[in-house]
């Protein structure tokens, strides 16, 4: 028969719990309309329960002028933050804790004089957010995603880096190889999330032994979609989904083992329901954590 196993680190981290907790106890106890600025986390399905709640998602700070204004899970630039601050009733700080560590380093990194790397990708608003605050401490600051890129950056004799949080510890090694060679004194600041590389990791060991391999978060998640590359890597059988109702039969057609793993904007109860859904198409008996000793019984994810 089929076996469902969820991977050993999968779904919502501790920043995202975090910001979640914030905002449901905010939209519980706000006399004001409640905003985010931006969508909280990139998870659509999350944003859309939300919204259910009345918080609803702004681009701007002057959108939510005399509103409650949560700012996301991503961190923003310091001008946006003191733009907030000013036109807002109140402001709720829901940033990662571990993104908080990365803005504090390319702060630090640029009162030394350094000049600062962000390896992340571009456009990103963490990677955004990080390098505004290198520039705001009077850093020359850029991102580069590649080593590709790291070997065409004109570089200064003195680099500090710092990593998005959600980055694979290899990219990160690969943009460290290229510009090592190329300056006199190089800093780097590991600032990976550990929950990232655990997931990470956990993924590749999973995919290696599944027939199939499902990956739940949204498709705008940088760390759900690193995630779907790692499995891909390993299971061909990989499919991206945000949820149950994307499932398909044909996917789990003579597969004995059907591995689950989730982006950490993923929340434990879509998990659960991706996981039943998978149960009731392949016909699998059990849904199990993997390195589990095998009982047969439900896991709770």
């Amino acid at each position: 028969m089929p076996r469902v196993t969820v991977a050993r680190e999968a779904g919502a981290c501790y920043g995202v719990e975090r910001a979640l907790r914030l905002v449901r106890e905010t939209a519980a106890r706000s006399e004001a309309p409640v905003c985010t600025l931006g969508p909280l986390i990139h998870n659509p399905r999350v944003v859309a329960e939300l919204e259910g709640r009345g918080v609803r998602v702004v681009e701007t700070p002057a959108e939510a002028a005399g509103c409650t204004l949560v700012l996301r899970t991503h961190g923003v630039t310091p001008a946006v933050e003191a733009q907030a601050r000013e036109s807002c009733a109140e402001v709720v700080d829901a940033a990662c804790p571990f993104v908080k560590k990365a803005h504090l380093a390319a702060e630090r990194l640029a009162r030394d004089g350094y000049q600062v790397v962000v390896v992340g990708e571009a456009g990103h608003p963490e990677v955004e957010a990080t390098l505004a605050h290198a520039v705001a401490a009077g850093a020359e600051a850029c991102v580069v995603n590649s080593a590709t890129e790291a070997e065409a950056l004109p570089v200064a004799k003195r680099v500090g880096v710092v990593v998005q949080t959600t980055l694979s510890r290899a990219r990160l090694s690969e943009v460290v190889g290229a510009l090592a060679p190329r300056v006199e004194d190089l800093r780097v600041t590991n600032t990976i999330c550990e929950a990232t590389s655990g997931h990470q990791h956990s993924c590749e060991e999973l995919a290696r032994k599944a027939d199939v391999m499902v990956v739940i978060g949204g498709r705008n998640s940088a760390n759900t979609r690193h995630l779907a590359e790692i499995s891909a890597e390993h299971c061909p059988g990989t499919h991206h989904v945000e949820g149950e109702d994307e499932l398909l039969p044909v996917w789990f057609e003579g597969a004995d083992l059907i591995g689950v793993t989730a982006g950490a904007s993923t929340p434990a109860e879509h998990i659960r329901a991706v996981c039943a859904r998978i149960a009731e198409l392949s016909g699998a008996t059990a849904i199990e954590r993997d390195g589990d000793s095998g009982t047969g019984q439900e896991s709770r994810p």
